[in-house]
């Protein structure tokens, strides 16, 4: 034990002893710990613990325990949970304690309560007229513990019931009410946006408030929405511009001040607020200088603090609109960072320069010796995080060596995240610059070998794209496919075994389909080395299904062989081999079957995929129409078996029927009308029966308990570490002073040769991507362009989110063939003569005429939305005229401006179709002469790209205008997405520009009107578990049915299918795309219209009524 433990242990008697009044520790609990801390091994804890826990049951199962008793137990079953032992018989106690108690029994009750029960807890029901009660006392510890435990635990379907009273905790005397009552409203947002959308206003009153703490508290809240949304908060900038002023200047009390630095967490706020807004923004830029200039200039301290202050000033500076004396600047205060001796404060500087050499490569020039001794540092995160630095930088004159400094780090690395990570951007940079085909072999060799059966499952599947598509050049695509061969054929003589399955899953693959090509290369012993690998043991029954697929294309005219291997694995245990084996055996007795299945050399391009398996329609509706289930997807399946549900309240039937009688929808539940403006709480009924019906009216009521019980919620949180450094110029200054010592003439010509490997291409570079690329040319191995699009694909191993390969197949083997690549196709003569970017000769009737063409055989769509667009003015209109036939004749948006510079001007609308969403990019070149290779690049980490087309172009003419779009689709629904990219050309021979462009799309680009009938509603209606419900603004108008002037509004906003109308109900259906449908219930109540919404995916009806309220309110 260590000398620090045993201090504390022998502190602690000494530490019960000087305790007194309220603070002192209980004699039971002080008892607890004494006996802990003097045991020897963990299986006497075990034993104290469960001697323990006994002795706390039998106590609060006595009717004679007092409250102070049981107090003391709850505190200990706070010690004891906290030690990892269970003791959940405490949880109903502590409820109570926090009904029944005094102040100090209510204040250990909640904290209980926080502590044991999480947000989906079922107990938490026992809890909410307790918090309501709280909330409403005049005692500000009771009103200060209830809005604790509100912000930590209640989930989103308690909100309703609490939120009327937190509006009022904004306006209370006390600061510490609502400081505390606006960070329940963040964690509401967090949570639920759509269900605090209406008091945004008050945000802004608490930004503006009087005590610091509790305008400190709103930042948390405004961060989120301008991550969000920048564009809508711009008029913001001066409000957030004057706080920082005055913390900078030192006008806030002492108590706020953290080692003599002002507010220093309230800083780093500040400027990460200031990034966002000021990002390509130059007018908001430049509100922004003079207080940067200040902080930068006041942070010059010597504390951990203010080095974090420094980091956020620098990423601001590099963000927002460009400043040369800022960053000069902030240049030479990542440079004290670089220099610095200290591990904690070089990592600083390294993950600066990370970000910021994005914007300027030449900034890695400066620091070019420092960066090469990193690479040998023996520090694990430094080498790492230099590493990212330099593939930042790559281009094609230095990939070689970055790709071996690379490797070698990982072959060295036993950190498996490391390594799925850094194999993945050498696998990337590997195909972008790939200077021959015998380098790209024998590094993707490398990256298999390395990464493992870790490896990301898309780093295979891409590199198996690559090689099956090709190029535009079949020489080229030849060459490289013989190369693969020969190498794999050389690495399979070997022991392979020893080989990861991935590896051997690309092997077994490339050998199978070009094999053949090698005219030298026997069959018979292609044959022969595969079969040696079905007989390892270590090779997976996943591999053998690849390795028999391999067979079984070069099985033509070895007719021995193969039905003796097929003999051999009849008798197998695994069912999908035995099927392999005799599929093997009927092609190898079948040529013209073969032939027919497995064409040789047959072109991927044709190949078409039916991903939403449409030829199994007509059986899926005749089981659903004869009584079966719907289709639950497995994580719900998983869910539903692994939960288990303490209480259910749902009655096993009703005894009177439920019957909507003015919508014509049997056996469906109506909507609750749960008022959030009212006070209403979610509990209230209210009772409207109508004249004559018998019916069991639910209508108030909160459904909060379903067929599946009581719906958990997500919790969240976030740590970061402290670090603690000495003053940046006092090291600066102390490095000044110390005279550099002398190294050895060859260490130095060493260094030096490797910094001219490694920065090669730099110094002339003017921009680097804001994707991180030092150079945006062509990739080497570019996609060949198909005539159709078959099926969806991601957009490479770099931008694809890490959850992308849990939504694969479990059968690996068909995952290769039923997904394609991106395409980037050249474009050379779709160029078209344009007036530039300054004419608009559309009319908006035109413009109109336009967006009201059907998509599709059963979906008809209205105007696209334009109530959220935060977009530029609209620029002419006539670029539509350039583009291509087959969209031409889609709705779609208005042209928006993106960017511009002397060279080029980018301009963007949006069309609409059935399946996706087009982003349509035009390229416009500003000037004369002629612009050559330019490239476009987008990213966004939300979306998926389907395909795309035009984003390469090898010679834009002077005074034209080039057309590249995106097929985009939504998986996971999001209020608002942000998507990020450059455009790369070449306006003189080895100088490549580069200009980036961002923009903003939203929930409602990819709603699609959904049509069915009554009936088909009323059938999906009871097949949907995830709910959500609202009182919304009504609309009026003069002479006109309110009801219908409300749907008709949110139709043309979020393009919806009003299925019915019948009195004061309503019923609409929408999809997200082509996927999961959403289903809304509109009732009149009063002034309000009662919404309730219905889908399959859990956050689709959030974002459906984010957008309905902003919809109505801004109508």
């Amino acid at each position: 034990m260590s000398d620090v433990v045993e201090k504390t242990l022998s502190a602690l008697p000494g530490l019960f002893e000087t305790q007194t009044g309220a603070a002192k520790i209980t004699s039971g609990l002080k008892q607890l710990i004494r006996s802990i801390t003097e045991l020897t091994s963990k299986h006497e804890e075990e034993k104290l613990m469960k001697q323990e826990l006994s002795a706390m049951k039998e106590q609060v199962a006595s009717p004679n325990t007092s409250m102070k008793q049981m107090r003391e137990v709850m505190v200990r079953a706070m010690y004891c949970e906290m030690l990892g032992y269970d003791a959940s018989f405490t949880y109903i106690h502590a409820i109570k304690l926090a009904q029944q108690g005094s102040v100090l029994e209510k204040r250990v009750g909640y904290l209980a309560v926080s502590l044991f029960l999480s947000e989906g807890h079922e107990l938490l029901l026992l809890l909410v007229n307790t918090v309501l009660k709280d909330l409403q006392s005049t005692n500000l510890i009771e009103v200060c513990m209830a809005l604790t435990v509100v912000a930590q635990v209640f989930p989103k379907d308690m909100i309703p019931a609490v939120l009327p009273l937190l509006e009022d905790k904004l306006s209370h005397p006390k600061e510490i009410i609502r400081r505390k009552a606006v960070l329940a409203l963040y964690k509401f947002y967090l949570i639920a946006p759509n269900q605090v959308q209406h008091i945004h206003a008050k945000f802004r009153k608490a930004l503006c408030d009087k005590d610091p703490g509790v305008m400190t508290s709103s930042l948390h809240i405004y961060l989120q929405l301008i991550t969000e949304s920048p564009d809508g908060y711009k008029d913001l900038t001066g409000s957030f511009v004057a706080i920082m002023k005055q913390v900078v200047g030192g006008k806030l009390p002492m108590d706020f001040y953290y080692h003599n630095v002002p507010a220093p967490w309230l800083q780093i706020q500040l400027l990460r607020i200031l990034s966002l807004l000021g990002r390509e923004d130059q007018s908001t830029s430049e509100l922004m200088y003079e207080v940067l200039d200040e902080s930068l200039r006041r942070a010059e301290m010597n504390h951990n603090i203010t080095y974090a202050i420094l980091y956020e000033c620098v990423k601001a500076i590099y963000t927002i609109h460009p400043k040369a004396e800022l960053l000069e600047k902030a240049a030479r205060c990542i440079g004290n960072f670089v220099l610095s001796p200290k591990i904690n404060l070089k990592y600083l500087g390294l993950k600066a320069l990370t970000y910021v050499v994005q914007h300027d490569a030449k900034l890695a020039l400066q620091h070019q010796m420092t960066i090469i001794e990193c690479l040998d540092h023996s520090d694990f995160t430094i080498k790492r995080e230099t590493l990212e630095l330099l593939f930042r930088i790559t281009n094609a004159q230095n990939v070689t060596v970055i790709v071996e400094k690379m490797l070698d780090f990982l072959r060295g690395c036993d950190d498996e995240h490391t390594i799925i990570h850094l194999v993945g951007k050498v696998a990337e940079l590997a195909e972008k610059f790939a200077p021959d085909n015998s380098w790209f072999i024998q590094t993707m060799n490398d990256v298999f070998s390395i990464g493992g059966d870790s490896l990301q499952q898309d780093v295979p599947n891409n590199f198996l794209r690559l090689l099956a598509e090709g190029s535009e050049c079949k020489e080229e695509d030849d060459e490289l496919r013989l190369f693969a061969v020969d190498s794999y054929l050389t690495v399979m003589k070997g022991d392979a075994s020893h080989l990861p399955q991935h590896f051997l899953q690309v092997m077994s693959w490339v050998l199978g389909e070009y094999s053949h090509l090698q005219e030298c290369v026997d069959q018979r012993e292609v044959i022969r080395l595969l079969a040696k690998l079905l007989d390892e043991r270590s090779v997976s029954s996943e591999t053998r299904v690849w390795i028999l697929s391999a067979l079984t294309k070069i099985s033509e005219g070895q007719t021995d062989l193969i039905l003796e291997l097929s003999e051999s694995l009849s008798s197998s245990q695994d069912t999908v081999l035995r099927q392999q084996a005799q599929e093997l055996r009927h092609f190898s007795q079948d040529s013209q079957l073969q032939e027919c299945v497995l064409p040789r050399g047959a072109p991927w391009d044709g190949m078409e995929v039916d991903s939403s398996l449409s030829f199994l329609d007509g059986f899926v509706s005749e089981a659903l129409a004869a009584g079966a289930a719907p289709y639950k997807p497995p994580h719900q399946r998983q869910e539903e078996l692994s939960e288990e549900r303490a209480l259910n309240l749902e009655p096993y039937s009703f005894s009177l029927p439920v019957s909507l009688s003015s919508c014509s929808i049997t056996d469906r539940q109506s909507p609750p009308l749960l008022s959030v403006s009212s006070g209403l709480s979610g509990n209230s009924i209210e009772l409207s029966q109508k004249e004559g019906s018998s019916a069991l009216i639910l209508e108030g009521v909160k459904r909060v308990w379903g067929k599946d019980g009581y719906l958990p919620q997500k919790e969240t949180a976030a740590t970061a570490p402290p670090v603690d450094e000495p003053s940046i110029a006092a090291q600066q200054e102390a490095a000044e002073r110390i005279e550099p010592q002398s190294e050895p003439s060859a260490q130095n010509q060493y260094k030096n040769q490797l910094a001219s490997s490694l920065f090669v291409g730099l110094a002339t570079q003017s921009s680097i991507s804001l994707l991180g690329k030092s150079e945006a040319p062509p990739p080497r191995f570019r996609k060949k362009p198909r005539p159709h699009e078959s099926s969806s694909s991601s957009s490479g191993a770099s931008e694809r989110s890490s959850d992308d390969s849990s939504r694969s197949s479990h059968n690996k083997t068909d995952s290769f063939l039923n997904g394609s690549l991106l395409e980037e196709e050249p474009v050379t003569s779709t160029s078209t003569t344009t007036n530039g970017l300054s004419q608009n000769t559309h009319t908006e009737g035109e413009r109109r005429a336009n967006t009201s063409q059907i998509l599709g055989s059963d979906m008809v769509v209205v105007r696209p939305n334009t109530i959220q667009d935060r977009h530029p003015p609209s620029v002419s209109s006539d670029l539509t005229a350039l583009l291509p036939s087959e969209i031409k004749d889609l709705p779609h948006s208005d042209v928006i401006s993106l960017t511009s510079d002397p060279s080029l001007s980018l301009a963007s609308c949006r069309m609409f179709r059935d399946e996706a969403l087009l982003l349509v990019i035009f390229i416009c070149n500003c000037t004369e002469t002629v612009i050559k290779d330019v490239a476009v690049q987008l990213t966004c980490e939300e979306l998926e790209t389907a395909s795309l087309r035009g984003n390469v172009v090898d010679c834009l003419e002077g005074k034209r205008t080039s057309v590249c779009h995106y097929a985009l689709l939504m998986d996971e629904p999001h209020t608002h997405v942000s998507f990020t990219g450059t455009v790369s050309y070449q306006t003189q021979p080895g100088h490549t520009n580069t200009l980036p462009f961002s923009g903003t799309l939203s929930t409602t680009d990819f709603i699609r009107p959904l049509v069915v009938t009554t009936e088909e509603y009323g059938k999906l209606w009871l097949s949907l578990s995830h709910d959500v419900k609202q009182n919304l603004k009504l609309l009026t108008d003069a002479g006109g049915d309110p009801l219908k002037t409300t749907l008709n509004a949110l139709k043309d906003a979020l393009q919806l299918h009003v299925v019915d109308i019948i009195g004061s109900e309503g019923i609409v259906a929408c999809r997200l795309l082509s996927g999961a449908p959403c289903l809304l219930h509109c009732r009149v109540n009063g002034s309000a219209l009662a919404m309730w919404l219905r889908s399959p995916h859990p956050s689709l009806p959030d974002c459906i009524m984010y957008h309905c309220q902003r919809a109505l309110a801004e109508h």
